[in-house]
């Protein structure tokens, strides 16, 4: 799946659960073209036409423009008699109907990067409640897409040059050189669980095992996949807590975890564990 294509199903599924949380008849929105200033509306639900549908919207024209010139939400009561915007838009806004109008931007690295809207067909105030609501959506794709940005430029790093310090020249490897690699494997670890999309998911996954391909093991150990993320977190030098925030768990389901792999590996300390996880394979 490609990066837009990704940016759009996400952007799909916050439309969809911003007219649920709001009750909201139609919600629409889309993604800043690359290289333009422009969104381009290609996401819609409970629209009753295709007047909204491959609209592109200018940075600064009517109300979507505006969010995305100012990287702030904005609303209209009445959207055809406002004042507060400039008007290039009416006609598809009046052919679906449209009246009370919000636009919250989709904002990534202080870059706006598309734009959601939610909409009634009588004009009438959108309360805080509404907006509060289209935020959190907004929210949740801004932080999806910066999860995908950090999975991509990770397995970016796990198929460069370093990916297997001196597996491919015989060399061994620096000091370094693998503590890069381990470094990518844990945060590579930690994202999986939290990326939605399965192709990327299986990309990331995929990329760890790469990651400890160079690394000849010694016996079969079985471990569960959080047993790996765990160890992962620990070898490179988090403490419990920390790969309990980093992983999104809670600390006790952490020990559980580590004490399990422990057991396993026929390890008695934290040490001992990534040492004998390495020899085995599972970790690089």
């Amino acid at each position: 799946m490609t990066a837009e294509a990704s940016g759009a199903a996400e952007i799909r599924g916050a439309l969809v659960r911003l007219r649920r949380a709001t009750g909201l008849p139609v919600a629409f929105g889309g993604l800043v073209e690359p290289g333009r200033p422009r969104v381009r509306i290609s996401e819609l639900t409970g629209t009753a036409t295709l007047a909204l549908s491959a609209l592109a919207v200018v940075s600064g024209n009517g109300l979507g423009g505006k969010a995305v010139a100012l990287a702030r939400p904005c609303a209209v009561t009445d959207y055809s008699m406002s004042r507060r915007i400039s008007h290039e838009y009416d006609a598809a806004v009046a052919a679906e109907g449209l009246r009370s109008v919000l636009a919250v931007p989709v904002v990534v690295r202080r870059r706006v990067r598309g734009v959601l809207y939610g909409a009634l067909r009588t004009a009438q105030p959108l309360g805080d409640r509404t907006l509060s609501a289209a935020v959190a959506a907004a929210r949740d794709v801004e932080q999806a897409l910066v999860v995908r940005e950090e999975a991509r430029a990770l397995l970016a790093a796990a198929a460069g040059p370093g990916a297997s310090p001196g597996a491919s020249s015989g060399e061994p490897a620096s000091g370094a050189a693998w503590e890069q690699v381990r470094e990518a494997h844990a945060a590579l670890r930690a994202l999986a669980p939290r990326i939605t999309d399965p192709e990327l998911r299986a990309e990331l996954l995929s990329a760890c095992g790469l990651l400890t391909a160079a690394t000849a093991p010694a016996a079969a150990v079985r471990l569960a996949p959080r047993e790996v993320d765990v160890l992962a977190c620990v070898a490179a030098g988090a403490t419990n807590a920390g790969a309990a925030a980093r992983l999104g768990l809670g600390a006790e389901t952490v020990k559980a975890y580590l004490r399990s792999a422990m057991r396993k590996l026929g390890a008695h300390t934290r040490g001992e564990a990534v040492t004998a996880a390495r020899q085995a394979g599972v970790l690089p």
